[in-house]
């Protein structure tokens, strides 16, 4: 183990120490202001150092620095960043709440790749000079300083997502510290990381342009291989919402599964068949499986967590690839829908097989029906965003209204699908009867478990009925899906812990039923919460998992301020999607207008 988060037992439940959030706010403004001074050094001709170092990367193929040090930046701290954020998601699942951002190892890494993602966007803000228009669609900041629109999407990304790094603190100070994945700001770290790749795509191709107006131009190879790549780091950051499903730890209905999947693979494989040509989906999924099992083993065999794993996506690849051989492929929304829909359907079908195989829990026939509904017209949406994205780095956008009603209504069906998602109920006044039989030490007590449900809890086929045992101090997730024995009745088919930190508790997900029971939850000074007991017979009525899984939430926050707080986050996640939809759309008119008069569409170099 590289190093320990603090006992959650005794960590603080409202916010990191006054201390740190000092410490790392002195620390955010020297590194700050010293990158401001490089930033008008730079601009004013007092260091040549900057602009050498663009040149020296883009040497070989004549591309313009403000898209090499851009580039640069943006590999590394995504791939640092992602790192850091599956280790942060397996050392919350194994050890639960830390002390603060500075008692997380993991943190560090997120910081980095986060702020360096910040900087890959004002590096192409900054680097141009003299009244260099950089990108077809360069944008005008002062008299002669002109920045690539994409430049400051990629900024605005990194931005979005690491003031989601102090909110997270206030946050907890507000409304207790929600240990889940999908707390809003969370959402706010992960989407801005993200959506940062589709700004890449588009600086890069923005460089592309700049390029053939000077006569030179990537080896077909190579541009083939790294806009796949790049697709691939796209479908990385629209995947990384399903983590908690990776872990086998959802806090969610299974439902979510499926529709994650689809909206990914929509949007980055369409995208990249269109745009990139034969092959490039395929090589966009192969990349993800490569980069996620690269980080799985370094989180799990290196540094000794919770183990993950992921989905598979090679098979709406393929999909996608054959679907491209028809003529379809030359009328891209029709592509779009049509690929989205095989996503939804004959993808699902394939995810299924690779799910049962190696996730902590089937898809079983209770989910089928409601994640269809949810799971298809999202993939349908997200293929036709897909195809539109790639129609944009063509310089082939359809009429603005038609690209506005794709997006809205891509936008509309996700939401309504989420929020059915997230209706779930509890059985009032319905209990489980357990049965424990003691299996293991004094020092690691483990116990199997005889259940018997309550008449109005499940059906015969429900989604689960599982014992989760988490947060134990970093041994992992324990799961069990426990062995139908009758009407309502089960049996343990392995032992559980029960003693130490860990947070025992029964799970069942029944159609729209999301409820809990514990077993054993530690005494937690901090919460002023006694021990939950494992007796060795009881009987404890079912309440929603959030209360035993987010025991750090608070319940007295009060309602107006909850739904105030979400609103601002939803209303900057609306921007972000705003603006990679103004990005693409500027760049696709400038290659639109010069095309049309006839013209290559190069940049302009002033004096």
């Amino acid at each position: 183990m590289l190093i320990s988060a603090a006992d959650p037992v005794t960590a603080p439940t409202g916010g990191a120490e006054l201390g740190q959030v000092i410490g790392l706010s002195v620390a955010a403004t020297v590194v700050t202001c010293i990158l401001l001074a490089i930033a008008w050094a730079h601009r004013t001709h007092r260091i040549d150092w900057f602009d050498n170092l663009g040149k020296r990367l883009g040497a070989q193929y004549g591309e313009p620095g403000w898209s090499t040090i851009p580039t640069m930046f943006v590999a590394s701290s995504l791939i640092v960043a992602l790192l850091g954020f599956m280790w942060d998601v397996s050392l919350h699942a194994g050890r639960g709440r830390d002390a603060g951002p500075l008692a997380n190892p993991a943190h560090y890494l997120i910081l980095y790749g986060l702020f360096a993602l910040f900087v890959a966007g004002m590096s192409a803000i900054v680097y141009p000079r003299d009244g260099e228009k950089p990108g077809i669609a360069a944008v005008r900041i002062t008299r002669h300083w002109y920045a690539p629109v994409s430049g400051i999407f990629i900024a605005a990304c990194g931005l979005y997502a690491l003031i989601g790094f102090p909110l997270d603190d206030v946050w907890h100070r507000m409304f207790g510290q929600d240990v889940t994945l999908w707390g809003p700001t969370h959402l706010m770290l992960i989407g801005g990381a993200g959506l940062s790749t589709a700004g890449i795509i588009l600086l890069n191709r923005e460089a592309e342009i700049h390029m053939r107006a000077q006569g030179r131009a990537i080896p077909t190879w190579l541009k083939t291989t790294l806009n796949s790549v790049a697709f691939g780091a796209l479908l990385i950051g629209l995947s990384v919402f399903q983590a908690e499903f990776d872990f086998g730890i959802a806090q969610f209905r299974m439902v979510f599964a499926p529709l994650m999947i689809v909206a990914a693979a929509g949007i980055s494989l369409v995208a990249a068949r269109l745009y990139v040509g034969p092959g490039a989906a395929i090589g966009a999924a192969i990349f993800f499986l490569l980069m996620r099992g690269i980080i799985s083993f370094l989180v799990t065999d290196v540094m000794g967590e919770a183990h993950h794993v992921f989905p598979l996506y090679l098979g709406s690849a393929i999909l996608i690839e054959l679907l491209a051989l028809s003529r379809l492929k030359d009328k891209p929304l029709w592509f779009g829908a049509v690929g989205g829909l095989l996503i939804g359907t004959v993808g699902l079908v394939i995810e299924k097989l690779w799910n049962d195989q190696v996730f902590q829990f089937a898809w079983t026939r209770d989910m089928w029906v409601e994640g269809l509904l949810m799971a298809v017209p999202v993939a349908i949406g997200a293929g036709l965003c897909g195809a539109l994205f790639s129609m944009g780095l063509k310089g082939q956008l359809p009429h603005r209204n038609v690209g506005r009603v794709i997006v809205t209504a891509s936008v509309l069906a996700l939401s309504a699908a989420v929020a059915n998602g997230l209706y779930a109920t509890v059985p009032k006044d319905e209990s489980a009867t357990f049965a424990l039989t003691q299996v293991g030490t004094p020092e690691e007590p483990e116990v199997t478990a005889q259940v018997t449900l309550s008449d109005g809890v499940a059906d015969d086929d429900p989604t689960w009925v599982q014992i989760t045992a988490w947060q134990g101090g970093g041994e992992g997730v324990v799961t069990d899906r426990l062995r139908r024995t009758g009407d309502g009745t089960y049996e343990s088919t392995k032992p559980v812990p029960v003693g130490g930190n860990w947070k025992t508790l029964l799970r069942v997900q029944d159609g729209r039923t999301l409820a809990a029971v514990p077993i054993f939850l530690p005494a937690d000074a901090p919460l002023k919460v006694g021990e939950v007991p494992a007796s060795a017979s009881f009987t404890r009525e079912f309440v929603p998992e959030i209360d035993i899984l987010q025991r750090e939430r608070k319940d007295d926050s009060s309602p107006v301020l909850w739904a105030g707080a979400n609103m601002v986050v939803l209303l900057c996640s609306l921007a972000i999607i705003i603006g990679i939809c103004v990005s693409v759309s500027r760049v696709a008119r400038r290659i639109e207008e010069h095309e049309a008069a006839g013209s290559d569409p190069a940049p302009t170099l002033t004096s």
